[in-house]
């Protein structure tokens, strides 16, 4: 009867989970997505609690305890500004508890003596993505916490290394397969997963961090898969399954969004300086700049004006400001959209989460194959921290790292306004040809003090 009822309650929270993951495609759904599913992981936290093998609960309290103070800060005081790396600090944690999860088990096993081969394919492999993704989590939070560099770090034969320390690592999952009591191969692996992981995201810049988070995730489903193959519980393996195919399909949305295929991301190094000097020689010309009286006058007398948002305005955490400058255009009888790229930012759907926090209505935030007709009649277009979404040389210039990816077609606007913090080129390190079009004049300073200087403009228009 115990089990039935677990079962059940298993059932309840899967279908939880896969109706949050349906609501979470939509931003007016997706806070009742993330609802849902933080009700689908109690019932099966809930359900765990009865199961019988479970002989002691003080070391569980003592982690549900450490659990709840660690996570609430990190739901509530991080700001959305830190998403990004607070996300890949979740996988982090994720990965680690499936890979504890599998050193204990081989442990256990191995100490009584009672460790089969089908038993040790789902530890390995378990331990095999776990072990990649802590790490490889970690040093994508580094990375976009700028502990790291940003820019891609290489090293010669780097691609073959990395190839012959999998192989090795698949070899040792055979080797336990066959001799499933081998501690020394067991600790390799393990030792070898972790440095695969570091080494994965090392060549990865900070332009293709978001399609790196989402596969990190698919990973950590993944690792959660061999979990519950190993532990014989069913709702780890139906939940890793999601996880890992939702994240999977994620990044290769994502990288169809860059015109860019998985081999290229993992492997490429974009966002070299090699590329930046392509860039700068093809772009060529100068950046016009403009005082922030000449663009209030702009767009407070605009009657269709768009904004695109990008990292800049992350980091320089001026959400607030851009909403307060887009309700006072809209009280003058402008119409005001925000254009979002879908891989603008550091994560999936970063835009569309800061904006949202921000208090800008979902019916303002219009996609990139909905907007981009709507430029040409566009009076004036604020960029606001975008950079390689809307450099035309993806469409124009061939010779461009970034040729091919859909942008948002921001130089088709009648004008074009920049804000940007200084001269240089953004995360990828491609020089931006809308930058110095005639059409463009260029903002330049902190993107929230030039939005505040806007919004005082605008009112005394």
């Amino acid at each position: 009867m115990r089990e039935t009822s677990i079962q059940l309650a298993y059932l309840v929270a899967t279908f939880l989970f896969v109706v949050a993951l349906r609501s979470l495609g939509r931003p007016d759904t997706a806070r009742r997505g993330m609802q849902l599913a933080a009700i689908g992981m109690a019932v099966a936290i809930v359900a765990t609690l009865f199961n019988a093998h479970i002989l002691s609960y003080e070391w569980i309290v003592v982690g549900c305890v450490v659990g709840a103070v660690a996570g609430y800060p990190l739901g509530m005081w991080v700001p959305m500004t830190a998403m990004p790396q607070r996300i890949a600090l979740s996988h982090a944690f994720g990965a680690l508890a499936a890979t504890l999860v599998g050193v204990g088990e081989y442990s256990r096993g191995f100490a009584v003596g009672d460790i089969g081969r089908g038993h040790v394919v789902a530890l390995g492999l378990e331990v095999l993505f776990g072990g990649l993704t802590v790490t490889g989590s970690l040093m994508a939070f580094g990375k976009l916490q700028e502990i790291l560099p940003g820019r891609p770090m290489t090293f010669r034969f780097q691609h073959g290394f990395n190839l012959a320390l999998m192989a090795c690592a698949v070899c040792g999952l055979l080797w336990l397969i066959i001799d499933p009591t081998n501690l020394a191969v067991a600790i390799a692996m393990l030792s070898i997963s972790l440095v695969l992981g570091v080494l994965f995201v090392l060549p990865i810049g900070g332009a293709d961090m978001p399609v790196v988070v989402s596969l990190l995730n698919s990973y950590a489903g993944l690792a959660a898969v061999a979990t519950g193959f190993a532990i014989d519980n069913n709702i780890l393996i139906v939940v890793g399954a999601l996880d890992g195919l939702s994240g999977l399909i994620l990044s290769v949305a994502m990288s169809k969004a860059m015109n860019r295929s998985f081999s290229n991301v993992l492997f490429g190094a974009f966002g070299s300086p090699v590329a930046s000097a392509e860039g700068a020689a093809a772009a060529g010309g100068e950046m016009t700049a403009i005082a922030a009286e000449d663009v209030a006058l702009r767009i407070a007398y605009s009657d269709r004006a768009i904004i695109v948002p990008g990292y800049g305005l992350a980091v320089a955490q001026a959400q607030h400001q851009v909403r307060e400058l887009a309700d006072l255009v809209d009280k003058r009888g402008g119409d005001v959209r925000f254009a979002i790229h879908p891989v603008a930012g550091r994560m999936p759907g970063h835009m569309n989460v800061l904006l949202a926090e921000a208090g800008v209505p979902y019916d303002k935030l219009v996609e990139m194959e909905d907007i981009n007709e709507r430029f040409a009649e566009t009076d004036i277009v604020l960029v606001v921290g975008a950079n390689d979404v809307v450099n035309p040389a993806a469409r124009t210039n061939p010779n461009s790292p970034i040729f091919g990816m859909p942008i948002l077609k921001v130089a088709d606007a009648k004008s074009v306004v920049v804000l940007k913090r200084g001269r240089g080129t953004g995360f990828s390190g491609v020089e931006n040809d809308l930058f110095v079009d005639p059409k463009t004049s260029m903002l330049f300073g902190d993107a929230k003090q030039s939005l505040l200087n806007l919004v005082v403009e605008v009112k005394n228009v």
